[in-house]
């Protein structure tokens, strides 16, 4: 795997985040900046409701009425504003009305058509927060400029590693049913989150992966195919490391379920667990040293990652 992560990409020594056997000396996106103060998490906090959860309200409303003044005062019609950023006046329309949410490109290109002077562009963060359900938004927060992540799944392929189609296939299958607007919103959503995958300086990625979900068909066979050569190419990145836990190991450390550890960019890891759209973000240090010495049991128990791409190609040829 050459320059791939190793196992202290997700272990903690002596209260700093060490990243192959350096202490991680970047801890904020702005080359040279100091970091900022850590937001307080809480200890354990159930990730809390946001006045945007509730239908026609918070940011992306008010991003509507935004739009739609800058708009009028421009003197455009809905069809003339649509044809110079590509949208149909329909779409517009629910645009202004916050049905629907609008893409990071939408609204640049918006706050330049209607000269708005970048105040368009200022919510721009937070309407993309708000693509995700509530319980994820905090920990798509986190994700989007942590130092390094390590992900175990137990019930499907991690939102990371998603192809389009299983990814669609995923949601297809939520019960309740999800509209095909919020099918397509969250699709969206989940594949610009694999925007780290490209992201300078490169975070440090490492999964464990259920052998019984890579041999879960979701989606159907061909769905699947694609994603099993998905990871398989994912899993050539130097900074990404794959496993995949054999379904006949007597040993398994983590039979309470999936988990997440975060390494934020202020150099704060985080947990992040989920189950049925309950979701939690501890902080606990006594929580996040037993889930820290969980996930490396896991590791020495898993395929090691050579052994895992071999596996990975095998399935493929049983295919």
């Amino acid at each position: 795997m050459g320059d791939a992560p190793s196992r202290s990409a997700c272990t903690r020594a002596g209260g700093a985040v060490y990243v192959r056997g350096r202490v991680a000396a970047v801890r904020d996106d702005d080359a040279g900046a100091g970091p900022e103060p850590a937001e307080p998490l809480g200890t354990a906090e159930p990730v809390g409701q946001r006045p945007e959860d509730e239908p026609g309200q918070g940011v992306v409303t008010a991003f509507g009425q935004q739009l739609k003044l800058f708009r009028t005062r421009a003197g455009l019609e809905r069809a003339e504003f649509g044809k110079l950023v590509g949208y149909a006046a329909q779409s517009i329309a629910s645009f202004e009305q916050g049905r629907r949410i609008p893409t990071p490109r939408l609204i640049d290109q918006s706050d330049e058509v209607l000269d708005a002077g970048g105040v368009l562009k200022a919510l721009k963060d937070e309407v993309a927060r708000a693509q995700y359900p509530a319980f994820f938004r905090d920990a798509a927060r986190l994700e989007a400029s942590a130092l390094a992540l390590c992900v175990y799944a137990a019930l499907a392929v991690p939102g990371l590693l998603q192809t389009e189609e299983y990814a669609r296939a995923v949601f297809r299958m939520q019960r309740p049913l999800l509209d095909d607007a919020v099918i397509e919103q969250r699709l969206e959503a989940r594949l610009a989150r694999q925007q780290i995958f490209v992201r300078r300086p490169a975070p440090l990625l490492s999964f464990i992966i259920e052998e019984a979900v890579l041999r879960k068909p979701i989606g159907g066979r061909e769905v699947l195919r694609g994603q099993l050569e998905h990871i398989l190419l994912v899993g050539q990145e130097r900074n990404v490391e794959i496993q995949v836990m054999p379904t006949d190991r007597e040993d398994h450390a983590a039979l309470d379920g999936p988990f997440n550890l975060i390494d934020a960019a202020t150099g704060q890891r985080i947990a992040y667990t989920e189950v049925q759209n309950d979701s939690r973000l501890h902080t606990e240090k006594t929580k996040i040293r037993e889930l820290e010495s969980r996930y490396g049991i896991l590791r020495s128990q898993a395929l090691t990652p050579t052994e895992s791409l071999a596996f990975v190609e095998k399935l493929l040829g049983e295919g």
